[in-house]
């Protein structure tokens, strides 16, 4: 598909704005509007019919609403990637967009920039989730001969993805992203497991307000010999979200106690359990940390504005060639962002030769707080710029797994 144009179906009741994110699409020349449908009922007809890679979807409809038809469409048709559209900016919504299956959630009316940023995402991840489709179609007719599908299979037979969050600087803000993108990650389908690998300070815990007597430590000793009962016993559970914890240790000495094997073994059989494990870095490059980076599928490299901490990026990023670990496992993210301060991430992606994954905007009126709670942003700000900034960073590591996958089953010798 590549070279092809992003195929858009519009989804909305009101003429007028169906026919204003037309006008506003029609300037793009890898776009391609191929309907506008007028209710929840007509879009989903017409994504069978006209099978586009992108709907635009509104929320209130009505006959059938954005979430019922959305949810519809992706059971239907998976590969295709619905962008919802909202004059709600309420986060019970863009939750119920999200588990019905939605890969963005905008605010009407959106910014030119902003939607056309999500249509292309979203057509990125619908080409991939073709391609993925079309390398699966000789299985098919397996299937059809009394073979259990991919589908009744389920992920439980398959590794769940590692996800680092690291960066070579303290102070850039690398738990909360750690802890925010864990739940942006996490529902029923994919549970997600958050570890603390910072084994002498870590924070996870605080984070989520939550505290117990078991952590890693306990876990270390018996890495040869996990099973899933003693893992659960020592896991955190964080009741508001069902999301899994393993804590750091309750003491500072009970680092030296930890090997880097045994953190290996121990994140190896949580990827058994879990659809995500993701890991809380330090910034000293250990031999624990060292391990979390490269047993990782994606590292989320964690920059700000600030002339050190961009220094320490590039530092890192030289490093990822002696280390034989692949630039197209790292998402790049720029976090606090502040639209005053004249270094664009645009300008540090192009510099470090690494394009910016994410731009997390600064908002110390929402995450301060949340810190000091212990509870996490993704929990009750949503609607937040910020929050809004860590969905679309959960959608890149989610594409950049698929693309990695894609690049796996063209390429076996990779694995």
């Amino acid at each position: 598909m590549a070279g092809e144009k992003i195929r858009v179906l519009i989804v909305d009741d009101v003429a007028e704005t169906r026919e204003n994110v037309r006008k506003l699409l029609q300037f793009e020349s890898d776009v391609e509007v191929v309907g506008a449908a007028r209710s929840g009922k007509e879009g989903i007809q017409f994504a069978h019919e006209m099978d586009p890679d992108v709907v635009l979807m509104d929320i209130n409809m009505p006959d059938v609403d954005g979430i019922t038809a959305t949810e519809t469409i992706r059971q239907k048709m998976p590969h295709i990637q619905v962008v919802i559209l909202s004059v709600q900016g309420d986060q019970n919504y863009m939750r119920r967009a999200m588990l019905a299956g939605a890969r963005d959630f905008l605010t009407k009316p959106p910014m030119g920039d902003e939607l056309i940023s999500a249509i292309r995402r979203a057509g990125e991840m619908a080409r991939i989730e073709r391609a993925k489709m079309a390398s699966v179609r000789p299985v098919a007719s397996a299937s059809s001969a009394g073979m259990p599908s991919m589908a009744a299979v389920g992920f439980g037979l398959t590794r769940g993805k590692v996800v680092s969050v690291y960066s070579p600087k303290g102070g850039t803000g690398c738990t909360t992203i750690a802890v925010n993108l864990a739940l942006a990650l996490h529902n029923d389908d994919t549970r997600v497991v958050i570890v603390d690998s910072n084994l002498q300070y870590g924070d996870v815990a605080v984070f989520f307000n939550e505290q117990g007597k078991n952590t890693i430590a306990d876990l270390a000793p018996m890495a040869d010999e996990l099973d899933p009962d003693i893992v659960e016993g020592v896991l955190l559970k964080h009741a508001a979200t069902g999301i899994s914890i393993l804590a750091s240790p309750s003491r500072p000495e009970h680092a030296d106690k930890i090997s880097a094997d045994q953190f290996l073994k121990i994140v190896e059989f949580l990827r058994q359990m879990y659809a995500y494990v993701v890991i809380d870095t330090t910034p000293y490059l250990s031999d624990v940390t060292v391990a979390a980076i490269d047993v990782s599928d994606v590292i989320v490299l964690i920059t700000t504005q600030d002339i050190p901490a961009i220094k320490n990026a590039r530092l890192f990023l030289d490093l990822l060639q002696n280390l034989r670990i692949d630039r197209n496992r790292i998402a790049f993210v720029m976090n606090r962002f502040d639209k005053r301060i004249a270094i664009t991430a645009e300008r540090v992606g192009e510099n470090l030769k690494q394009e910016v994954a994410a731009v997390l905007p600064l908002d110390e009126r929402v995450v301060i707080p949340a810190v000091n709670r212990g509870v996490p942003f993704m929990v009750d700000n949503k609607s937040q710029p910020v929050a809004r900034g860590i969905f679309g960073l959960a959608e890149s590591v989610r594409g950049r797994l698929a693309a990695l996958d894609l690049e796996v089953d063209e390429h076996p010798a990779k694995r």
